[in-house]
């Protein structure tokens, strides 16, 4: 009792308690041992640090996936070069299969620029309603139309630098349409090329471009054609994002990922 009259009597006076001691600052861990014991982050998908693939291996993988698919084919429906490059700038952001269901009547009443001009930016809306972002993309498909009659005669063009200037098209949607309507050795990189790119250390890169520009410099001109063709199908089928079929994989025994299940 008598205590806690002292300590009223000590706050009622004013008289300040004794200041606390600060207290000691943890000493550092050495370097060595903060990196061990902290969580690792994710690495980046080429930050594995993989042995580089030589070109006995490179050729050797595309030939088993041309030995398994000698004509692989891209899995966008279309009728002629416009039909090709309408189809893929629909396919931003949706699967091919949702893209083919809408594309088939539409396709069927406008295969050119002049009948999709003709068909009118409302119709198209209907015809494509059930992709994703529909609405800018049937902008995009009336105004590259519009574009290809005032500047390219009506035609596709076969530069990647024209067919960027397109609205709604992209490096990606220019290479594709060059190598499937006009047989250049382009390489249209999408999620499962990039995936396949790092994941394999085939060609590792943190964006799209340094992904195409690894694959092109070390897939041999003799599959180039179909190179992109093979790695789409590769990383849609077996190469997965969650959880890769390593175990029908045709290149398992050279591929570089550590955490391949066979």
């Amino acid at each position: 009792m008598a205590k806690i009259i002292r300590s009223l009597s000590a706050k009622k006076s004013g008289v300040p308690s004794a200041p606390k001691k600060p207290a000691k600052k943890a000493a550092k861990a050495p370097p060595g041992l903060a990196r061990k014991s902290a969580k690792p982050n994710s690495p980046k998908p080429n930050s594995l640090k993989q042995k580089p693939w030589t070109p006995a291996e490179v050729h050797e993988a595309f030939s088993r996936f041309r030995k398994a698919n000698p004509e692989p084919k891209g899995e966008l429906e279309h009728l002629n070069p416009y039909t090709l490059l309408v189809a893929v700038v629909l396919s931003a952001q949706a699967t091919d299969a949702g893209v083919n269901k809408a594309t088939r009547a539409l396709f069927a009443v406008a295969d050119t620029p002049e009948r999709m001009l003709e068909l009118g930016e409302a119709k198209v809306r209907e015809y494509i309603k059930t992709i994703g972002l529909y609405r800018n993309k049937a902008r995009n498909v009336i105004a590259l139309s519009e574009k290809l009659i005032a500047e390219f005669g009506g035609e596709v063009p076969r530069t990647r630098a024209e067919i960027e200037t397109l609205p709604g098209a992209g490096r990606k949607t220019a290479n594709v349409v060059l190598n499937m309507a006009y047989g250049e050795h382009t390489m249209a990189v999408d999620t499962h090329v990039f995936r396949v790119g790092n994941r394999t250390g085939l060609a590792p890169g943190n964006n799209v471009l340094e992904v195409e520009l690894g694959l092109e410099k070390v897939i041999p001109p003799e599959f180039m054609l179909h190179a992109h063709h093979w790695l789409i199908l590769h990383g849609r089928y077996t190469c997965l994002a969650r959880k890769p079929r390593c175990e029908v994989c045709l290149i398992n025994d050279l591929c570089r990922w550590p955490e391949k299940t066979v």
